[in-house]
């Protein structure tokens, strides 16, 4: 994948962005300077004199800068080459022991920072910018059925497909595995497959595009594995974790929409930790950029100019939305919810899952906060106007496990195995 050489990349593409804010921001800060002048005459052609020099100093400043910047990518990116090109390849294998392995440190410095700004490392051409595919033991799968057929050993015609959240990999799923199950490599993928014979299929995505973008992608890939499966397929179960939760009930809006050919076999489509209608970090993000943009300096702009960088991905997470109708009316706009309301497919079971912090589910703590960065009600889809709340046919509130840990709890899967299969 040539990850050494995205890293270099992305860093050098930084520095050349923030000299680009640190110089707009400079020459502003300098032509304000100059304003304060303009209305008195003796001093305004002086101040405007000055400023020209100041301007052509510091313009060759930094264009030195972007010229060094230029030579170090070079280099960088060739010494890249040869790093990749030597050492052997990465490889996290889908157990809670590979935690801190170099594979695994890698895999997620890069889900990091995709997350973070996977729209802006794709405008980039970066090689960071990771396409939707499937994982199977630390490798991307290509979706054929020769490939299928050697990766999976007993196929069944029933597959569960796991979307992971934002700044993730599939991973996750494995979190806490040895703690909860005493075997590293158990989730609730490998416990569905021995319990009700689903065989899992893992997903590995940009979480910094936009949710709506994700979920056509994630349509489109279940078309290729409909057709390239080694047996007819009968049954599909969606599970999402976080914004994978969107980014499956989008898959299925969309799929829905284009009549593509897996969505009669959709059964069932779980949310786990999944704000639907929102994560209030995101708003507090959104109200803090935008109030510090309406002040005419230099310190609150560059602040939310670097705050209005983030993804796109997450800019969704405010409202929670899943369909490009809903993301394209105010993406920047402070607390503006533009989120509309969506029927559910009728063939399909909706459920839930959502946590308290707080081992008790009414404790005032846990209603405030919910699992620490789900809220109760969106997790549950919970709207003030009721024609945008969510009519999941079950759900689960549990008390005491934060968010992260739901990906793999026990009491999840428990959830998980009363809903019928």
């Amino acid at each position: 994948m040539h990850r050494v050489r995205g890293f270099f990349e992305a860093v050098c593409d930084a520095v050349e962005d923030t000299t680009n804010l640190v110089e707009r921001t400079h020459k502003n800060a300098a032509r304000r300077s100059v304003r304060r002048f303009a209305p008195v005459e003796p001093f305004a052609t002086p101040a405007r004199a000055v400023n020209g020099v100041h301007e052509a100093i510091a313009s060759g400043i930094y264009s030195t800068i972007r010229t060094i910047s230029l030579g170090i990518r070079k280099a960088a990116v060739s010494s890249s080459d040869l790093i990749e090109a030597s050492a052997p390849a990465l490889r996290t294998p889908m157990s809670a022991d590979a935690a801190g392995s170099l594979s695994w440190v890698v895999d997620h410095a890069q889900a990091g920072v995709s997350g973070f700004y996977g729209d802006w490392l794709r405008r980039k051409g970066s090689m960071l910018a990771p396409t939707m595919h499937l994982r199977h033991e630390g490798r991307p799968l290509d979706i054929d059925e020769q490939a299928l057929r050697s990766a999976i050993s007993d196929p069944s015609n029933k597959i569960s497909v796991f979307v992971h959240g934002l700044s993730c990999t599939e991973w996750m799923w494995n979190i806490g595995a040895r703690e909860y199950y005493g075997d590293p490599k158990m989730n609730f993928g490998s416990q569905l497959k021995s319990d009700c014979d689903y065989t899992p299929l893992y997903v590995r995505y940009n979480t910094g595009l936009r949710v709506a973008e994700n979920g056509r992608a994630l349509s489109d890939l279940l078309s290729h594995v409909l057709a390239a499966y080694p047996v007819d397929i009968e049954k599909i179960a969606l599970i999402g974790h976080s914004m994978g939760g969107l980014v499956c009930r989008s898959a299925a809006h969309y799929g829905a929409l284009h009549r593509e050919p897996w969505v009669p076999k959709l059964r069932h489509v779980v949310s786990i930790a999944t704000p639907h209608h929102g994560a209030p970090l995101e708003k507090v993000v959104n109200l803090t950029a935008g109030a510090l943009g309406r002040f005419d300096t230099a310190a609150t702009q560059v602040i939310a100019e670097v705050l209005g960088a983030r993804s796109s991905g997450i800019k969704d997470l405010r409202y929670g939305y899943i369909t490009d109708a809903e993301e394209q009316k105010h993406p920047d706009a402070m607390l503006e919810d533009s989120k509309e309301a969506r029927p559910l497919l009728q063939h399909v079971a909706y459920y839930f899952v959502a946590a308290t912090i707080s081992k008790d589910r009414d404790h005032p703590l846990g209603q405030v906060v919910g699992d620490m960065l789900v809220r109760l009600a969106s997790a549950q889809g919970h709207d003030r106007e009721p024609a945008r709340r969510i009519p999941f046919h079950s759900g689960r509130v549990l008390g005491g496990i934060s968010h992260l840990r739901l990906a793999n709890h026990p009491e999840v899967y428990e959830a998980l195995r009363e809903w019928s299969w």
